[in-house]
Parts: structure tokens; sequence; C-alpha cells
């Protein structure tokens, strides 16, 4: 694998970090700004809708200047949005730095997406993005954790600080490692928004929608769960969540490894197992040990999903991957938003701190099923609208890959 790779998980374990730690940190900031639990669950909200806006809007700008560039301008973003949430005076300014940290989030996915891919042989690629992806899943096991515990220790604000520093090494990184290859020539926006018109890459992003979705329904309300229903003292969220993260690392990595071979069965087993899992974590979450099964069986079947539904976005947008790439990064976070947004709905209704693992359990169901109908339009020939063809000649093309 490409040194540069090693660049691209830096930057995603600062990216990693900031996305996570926060639901680790859900009761301190709500007891500082003095909101509810619920409320504070915005904080998750707003950043994954920040992502999912900020991924088609930062990479359309990113079409004017390198890819090098405009990850490194991604990370300066991401730096400044923490920042701002660390000195914030009011819950609502750091609602607004959670947000411009996360205009960074998926057009750095995307775009670190498409030059992971083209910097390895076509049977490779699923395993170069998730090496990128590392990087975030790493984050879980020692980011988060240790951001967790910092927070709890020495205040939030602290976290949020070194979370800032972190994206300034991620920088570094990005400035040392990665090669200062052209702006890929020959790709317009009309080809990057063609790509949309092909049902099947509109299935996988339903599918990351709706499975990711599934895996934050439970873990944004992670801390009050354990601590209210499983019996955890406050400190041992921090080593439930490196449990999150060690099954994060073991799920990307065997997702990595078999989505160049098996991609859609791969889907069909984590997404059912998930659903499962989920299900179960209603009755589980009542009991320690099963609890913490359970949190480490979540982040394994989920991140078993990214980088198969990443490489069939790329594979379905063949020719004008950037953008879509970009926008199916935004589609996890849509899913962590919506998930975010209806856990909270069921826990102020009154149904109790485990009520989003039935949430999580329907969405994760409901992926399933988008994959078996992904699976039967395949099977008969085709998606309805076709193969995505762009016009540029396979000259441009090839150039394009070699340079990204």
């Amino acid at each position: 694998m490409p040194l540069a790779l090693l660049a691209l998980a830096i930057g995603a374990f600062g990216i990693g970090t900031t996305e996570f730690v926060i639901m680790g940190l859900l009761p301190e900031v709500a007891g500082d700004f003095g909101v509810s639990i619920p409320t504070a669950g915005l904080l998750v909200t707003g950043y994954a809708l920040g992502v999912v806006l900020g991924a088609p809007l930062m990479t359309v700008l990113g079409t004017k200047v390198s890819r090098k560039r405009m990850l490194m301008l991604l990370m300066g973003l991401f730096v400044l949005g923490n920042l701002l949430s660390a000195v914030a005076p009011s819950f609502s300014v750091m609602l607004i730095g959670r947000v411009v940290a996360s205009l960074a989030h998926g057009a750095f996915f995307g775009i670190g997406s498409v030059v992971a891919a083209d910097l390895v042989a076509p049977d490779k690629k699923a395993g170069a993005i998730a090496m990128m992806f590392t990087g975030l899943t790493v984050a879980n096991v020692v980011g988060v954790p240790l951001g967790t515990f910092v927070g709890q220790a020495a205040g939030w604000r602290i976290t949020f600080t070194i979370v800032a520093a972190l994206g300034l090494i991620g920088l570094a990184g990005i400035a040392k490692l990665v090669p200062d290859m052209p702006k890929a020539q020959g790709v317009r926006l009309r080809h990057e928004l063609a790509a949309f018109k092909n049902a099947q890459v509109l299935l996988a992003m339903a599918m990351t929608v709706l499975g990711f979705g599934g895996v934050f329904a439970a873990i944004t309300y992670i801390a009050p769960m354990m601590t209210h229903v499983a019996g955890f003292a406050d400190g041992s969220v921090t080593w439930l969540l490196v449990l999150f993260g060690l099954g994060m690392v073991g799920g990307n990595l065997i997702g990595g490894k078999y989505a160049d071979r098996a991609l859609m069965p791969l889907l069909y087993v984590s997404l059912g197992a998930l659903a499962v899992v989920l299900a179960l974590f209603t009755v589980t979450a009542h009991n320690k040990i099963l609890a913490a099964i359970s949190i480490a069986l979540i982040g394994a079947l989920g991140f078993a999903t990214v980088p198969p539904l990443q490489k069939r976005v790329l594979d379905q947008a063949h020719g004008a991957p950037t953008l879509a790439s970009a926008v199916n990064i935004g589609a996890f976070n849509l899913g962590n938003a919506l998930s975010a947004w209806l856990g909270g709905i069921v826990i102020a209704a009154g149904f109790g701190y485990t009520a989003p693992n039935w949430v999580g359990a329907v969405l994760a169901a409901a992926a399933l099923l988008l994959a078996f109908v992904s699976a039967a339009l395949e099977r008969r020939g085709g998606t309805p609208t076709g193969t995505v063809v762009t016009s540029r000649p396979a000259p441009v093309e090839a150039e394009a890959v070699a340079h990204p």
C-alpha cells in the first residue's frame, strides 16, 4: 500500500475523533450548558447534517484545485470548527462550531476515497479505501476514549482543543506524504451529476443511510444507556467506547478484505446480523457483560458495511466518482442525523434509553431489504436507468485515474 494512504489515515483519525467523541461527553456538555440529553444530541445531528450539506458543496468547490490542495484546505476548516467548539460561550455557538468542522468531513472522505482507490491496482481498491478508513476506526480505539477521559476529568473544552491539534497534525501529514498530483482533466460537473441517474448508485446510498443509521441510533445515546440501564459508572463509558472502536477496526478490515471478493453477500450478512444484534441490545443492555459484547458487535457489523458500500458507489459511478463518493459519505452522516433525531424522539416520549435500539434494528432491516432489491435489479441485467456514461474519451479517463 502506498505511503500516501498513511497521510489520509492521519486526517481520518482526527475527523473520526471529533465525530464520535461527543457521544461520550453528552452528559458533561448538557450539564455545562443546562440543556437536556436529547437537546445535547443535536450536536450529533447538527454535525451529521453539516456533513450531508458539506460533502457535495465542498466537492464541487474543489473541482478547481488539485485534490491534495483541497484535502489540505478541508483539514484547515476542520481545525477552525473544533477551535470554535472549544471556546463556545453557549450551546448554539458550539453547535455552529460542530457544523463548521463537519463541512470538511464528507468531501475529505469522498475525495480521499477516490485518491486511495486510484493509487492501487483494481483488485485492491476496497482494501485501499479500508486502509484510509482505518484512521477513523482507530480513532475510536485511541482518540475517542482518551478524549472522553480527558473531557470527563479536565473538561470537554480541553478535548476539542486537542482535536484541533490532531487536525493540524493531519494537515501536516497530507502536505508531506500525499503526492502533489495535477487536477484531473476532462471531468465536468455534469459528468459527476450523471452518476445520480444510476438507480444502483441511489440504492447504495440509501443502504448507507439506513444501515449506518442503525449503528448510530444505539451509539449516540450509549453514555446514558450504559450508566442508567446497564449500571456502569460514568468512567466506564471510556472503555466501552474502546470496545466499540475495536469492533469498528475489525469490521472495517474484514469489510475491506472481502468486499473485493463477495461484495453483496458481505452486505447481506453484515446488515442482517446488525439488525438482529440491535434488536437484542434492548435486552442485553440490562446486563453489563452482554451489553459490552453487543457494543463491540455493533461496531464490527456496522463498519463491515463501509468499504463495500463505498466501493459499490465508486463502481457504479465509474468515470465520474468524486461527487458520488463524497455524497455517499454524506449519506453515512444523514443516517447518523436521522437516527440521532429518532432516538431522541423515542427517549423524550418516555420509552426509555434502550428504545433507540429498536429504531436501529428497523433501519438496519430496511437496508438489508434494499440490498436484496439492488441484487435483484442486477440479476435482471442492469438498473432501469442503465449505466452512467460520460462523454470523456478513454485516454482522458485513463489520465484521470493515473493523476487524481
